[in-house]
């Protein structure tokens, strides 16, 4: 259709994996499974189902009826009683058992649980795919020196590596949040119509422990460990921020990676994959842009915008229960997942063809090295005989007069060619050289990058390998 909107999620970002996830079928067939899981439970704990009534329940799981359902929605303008009514007609002999004792929340609320946590565990499996792509390329270039920054202004000296271990350290972090939200998660059950389960002490005599069988028999079936304790109608919609916030913090880590790419590629540094028939403008086709990073900031933008809709939404709770959550929570939801997915098959992307320019970071590390390098310039004059504090007020100087030439005259760095020619340095080119060698500034980043792989990611990525894609699998 080209007359109607449609969401550049589906269009554009999104994956087909995760669009399912959030489909009408999987939602609608998710409601099924768990009308035929309370149908189940009901029958153990001693309610008048008979298996043949589970059989035809169970015949009928993923052969949803739309039409059917759309017809009566118009009539009774809801949702589930509507798809109740349709999953009635495919099955006559069950019908008066679906939804028995539940309310709308049993089968919405449960769904959305389910629905979010399979959500999670797809950003868990591309995260962590992420990270292995940038482990491999930190452990490559963790001996390579660059220019590091403080305030966007050239500091002392890193490694490409140590850079990019930064960018695996935060998304580590994103993934530890992740799993611990997935542990988390509970079910809510059968609460019904404000949390007190009245409906069920109906059903099942007053028996409590008829009750608590009962959810526990149908969160099993539906892959859960418990419920939650207590709730209103709806679970807490504290639970939509929470894992909102996740994949906030995601985006967080994502757009930090995409803007310091962003800079990398001005730079000419590194580069973000660029295939053989794109166009990196439309009218000056010599240009490279960095779309796909660009496309990560601006969708991450969006995400971590959106989590302030749940947040909102968990304040504006009533008592028990309130629709104002719905259409919001429809979207919200949703949009937050399809958008995240977006960025991590662009990271999965970018991180999988990363490209290094070592000789254009060589040249901008030489441009400020002599700056930075005056520490160990002044020592070697000293240990030549050279005064101290007169050798420290000339490389002030001679620093400020370099800087001139540079940022004002639009020259070279010539640090170096004035110590050279000064005589109360007596130095010579090659303890110049010696103390201009790029490798000697970068610290302990190499070894730090090495550890922290090898100690934090690698025993990650063996103990979830089954996760992992063929080309995250080469750092095992």
């Amino acid at each position: 259709m080209h007359d109607v909107y449609e969401s550049p999620f589906s269009q554009r970002y999104s994956s087909r994996e995760m669009q399912f996830v959030f489909s009408n079928d999987n939602k609608f067939r998710t409601w099924r499974r768990l009308w035929l899981a309370l149908a189940r439970a009901e029958q153990i704990a001693g309610l008048d189902i008979s298996d043949e009534q589970i059989a035809e329940l169970a015949a009928h799981l993923d052969d949803i009826n739309y039409e059917e359902a759309r017809a009566r929605e118009k009539i009774v303008r809801h949702d589930v009683m509507s798809h109740v009514y349709a999953y009635g007609l495919q099955c006559p002999a069950a019908k008066g058992i679906i939804h028995l004792g539940a309310t709308s929340c049993y089968v919405g609320d449960n769904t959305d649980i389910i629905i979010m946590r399979r959500g999670l565990e797809i950003v868990r499996r591309k995260l962590l795919n992420v990270i292995a792509l940038l482990a491999g390329f930190a452990l490559k270039h963790k001996d390579l020196p660059a220019l590091a920054y403080t305030h966007l202004q050239p500091a002392q000296l890193t490694t490409v590596g140590k850079r990019a271990a930064l960018w695996i350290n935060e998304f580590l972090m994103d993934f530890e949040e992740t799993e611990h939200r997935l542990s988390r998660l509970q079910l809510l059950g059968s609460k019904g119509t404000t949390g007190t389960q009245a409906s069920f002490m109906e059903l099942f005599g007053g028996d409590g422990e008829k009750i608590d069988q009962l959810e526990r028999d149908i969160a099993h079936e539906m892959g859960f460990d418990e419920t939650v304790p207590v709730s209103g109608q709806t679970y807490s919609r504290k639970i939509d921020y929470q894992i909102l916030s996740v994949l906030g913090g995601v985006a967080q880590s994502a757009s930090k990676f995409s803007n310091d790419l962003r800079i990398l590629q001005g730079n000419k540094e590194m580069e973000e994959p660029f295939e053989r028939g794109q166009i990196g403008s439309s009218a000056m086709p010599y240009k490279r842009n960095p779309m796909r990073s660009e496309r990560i900031t601006s969708l991450s933008r969006y995400i971590i915008i959106d989590t302030l809709n749940p947040a909102i939404t968990a304040a504006a709770q009533w008592f028990e229960r309130t629709l104002d959550d719905s259409a919001n929570r429809r979207v919200s939801v949703a949009e937050a997942f399809l958008a995240s997915d977006g960025v991590l098959n662009l990271l999965l992307n970018v991180c999988d063809g990363l490209v290094v320019y070592p000789k254009i970071i060589e040249q901008r590390v030489m441009q400020e090295l002599p700056f930075m390098a005056t520490e160990n310039i002044m020592m070697a004059a000293v240990r030549n005989g050279g005064d101290r504090q007169t050798l420290h007020e000339k490389l002030r100087i001679h620093a400020m007069a370099a800087a001139k030439a540079v940022k004002e005259e639009g020259g070279g760095n010539d640090l170096i060619q004035r110590v050279l020619t000064d005589p109360d340095f007596n130095i010579d080119e090659k303890q110049l050289k010696a103390a201009l060698k790029p490798e000697n500034f970068v610290g302990r980043a190499p070894e730090q990058t090495e550890k922290f792989i090898r100690e934090k990611i690698q025993p990650l990525l063996e103990k979830n390998k089954n996760l992992l894609g063929e080309k995250a699998e080469i750092l095992l």
